[in-house]
């Protein structure tokens, strides 16, 4: 009451010659004012984020009301990011002059805004990337940023209470038990390797005639490749596997290379698993190249750890001249700013990216094609049934950014997906979703670019595309449809 009446007093003092009206009307902005800046709460924040999802497919956190993107900031309490530049600069090999000026410029207006000195701000940024991650806590801070010129985006890159209850991470995420196999799910080649019943499906065995991957070397952003899988570490030229490498590399929190998780691990195994002589299931490309980056968690990219972890695997690989593709097996439902950026590097790089449609299930229902997936740089992939009818997988997206599909769950049960190697030497698992379509058609690229060394990226596309089931049309929710591996290679 105190508050109130010493600002009622202010008013007659400021204002002692006004009428009624407009003292009333000062009163009436100060009350906009207070409740413009009031901290929304986080059923709040999500209901905006979901209203956006089902308008528009994505989430522009820039363009928010100040109060949703402040809020959302203040809840994730972790640094915002700001992508820096115009329209398109996603990276720069070399910062012009006018760069510098602008990422200057905004570290101004937010050290102003904040009451700090620029001297003690931490930011971190990238070297090639154009954005930066940094402490913002102000209303006014946002507000002045939505104004200033120069800035891309302004992203709560911590913010992950949308999903915080959701069952995505169960349904398609870590798990490290050994499981039997049902015997009908694999048969046995030469010299003593399993043959995952799904490769089939897409004439793989088939395809082997005329190249193995032999040359290619492939990367995986996901959770890492477990150290207790001989057969993707030592023994990674095993059997009738051989010449070939794999790498092992960490950008997610400082927190080493080996998978945590296993998914990593799993996608791993069916693009590259040697032709093993253990009566172990082998891998689609089974002479090919691997380097492994550990950059997240889990499969749900909602930390900022995460985040900036599979930015940088996305830079390095794009770096690395030997890497031909690139498999993510992860993503989030809506567009993150500097794993944008990122995906924009790489591709700029001549990689194939081949990005997972989604698997979740409480977006099943009514959301389409995740994010990286849903990006015009990347290849879209989804998973389907055995019944030859085009149902997608219980726990699939579909929609009309996909471009490929993978057979990958019986029809008669759900829990029958793809055998792959175990967490640890000797388990066997069943893996599932997009996740091991699209880790499959990295390993499908994987052959063709062997059979064809010296072509591009658009060329490798391209014969993928030729040899989908409905080419030269793409159908509205599974693009190409399955694709023929024999028929790629030939």
């Amino acid at each position: 009451m105190k508050k109130i009446g010493l600002f009622a007093i202010g008013l007659a003092m400021v204002c002692a010659s006004c009428s009624q009206d407009e003292v009333s009307g000062i009163e009436n902005q100060q009350e906009i004012v207070q409740n413009t800046q009031k901290l929304l709460s986080i059923d709040e924040v999500n209901k905006f984020i979901e209203e956006s999802l089902k308008n528009t497919g994505d989430v522009d956190w820039t363009t928010a009301p100040t109060q949703v993107l402040w809020s959302a900031i203040v809840h994730s309490k972790d640094d915002v990011t700001i992508g820096f530049g115009n329209e398109g600069e996603s990276f720069s090999l070399e910062r012009t002059p006018e760069l510098r000026n602008t990422k200057n410029q905004i570290l101004t207006v937010i050290a102003d805004q904040e009451q700090i000195k620029s001297s003690d701000m931490t930011v971190k940024d990238d070297e090639i990337l154009n954005y930066m991650m940094v402490a913002i806590s102000k209303y006014e801070t946002i507000a002045a940023l939505q104004k200033t010129e120069g800035i891309r985006y302004i992203e709560p890159n911590g913010y992950s209470f949308y999903l915080e209850n959701d069952q995505t991470r169960s349904s398609a995420g870590c798990g490290e038990s050994n499981q039997t196999i049902n015997g009908a799910d694999y048969r046995i080649i030469t010299p003593n390797s399993w043959v995952p019943w799904s490769f089939d499906k897409h004439n793989i065995p088939s395809a082997w005639g005329y190249s193995t991957g032999s040359g290619i070397t492939v990367g995986v952003i996901d959770t890492g490749l477990s150290g207790d899988q001989r057969l993707m570490n030592s023994d990674f030229n095993d059997g009738y596997s051989n010449g070939r490498t794999v790498q092992r590399f960490g950008t997610f929190n400082n927190d080493g290379v080996n998978d945590k998780c296993g998914h990593g691990t799993s996608m791993s195994s069916v693009i590259a698993s040697p032709r093993n002589d253990d009566a172990m299931p082998l891998g689609v490309a089974y002479n090919s190249n691997l380097i492994v980056y550990r950059a997240t968690s889990d499969v749900v990219l909602n930390g900022s750890d995460e985040r900036r972890g599979v930015s940088n695997a996305l830079r390095g690989l794009g770096n690395n001249s030997n890497v031909k593709i690139i498999s993510m097996s992860i993503g989030y439902p809506w567009s993150i700013g500097n794993i944008k950026d990122a995906v924009k590097y790489a591709y700029s790089r001549g990689k194939l990216i081949i990005a997972a449609g989604g698997t979740s299930t409480s977006f099943t229902n009514w959301f389409g094609v995740i994010f990286p997936a849903n990006m015009s740089e990347t290849v879209a992939v989804t998973g389907i049934k055995d019944n030859g009818k085009y149902d997608r997988c219980d726990v699939c997206h579909s929609g009309s950014k996909i471009d490929f599909t993978i057979v990958m769950q019986r029809n008669s049960n759900n829990s029958r997906t793809v055998p792959v190697l175990g967490f640890r030497t000797g388990t066997r698992s069943y893996v599932g979703g997009s996740s091991i379509a699209t880790a499959t058609t990295a390993g499908i690229a994987a052959l063709v670019w062997s059979r064809n060394p010296t072509w591009s990226r658009s060329q490798v596309l391209n014969k993928l595309k030729t040899a989908g089931e409905f080419y030269p049309n793409k159908d509205g929710s599974y693009g190409y449809g399955n694709i023929d591996a024999l028929k790629a290679v030939k």
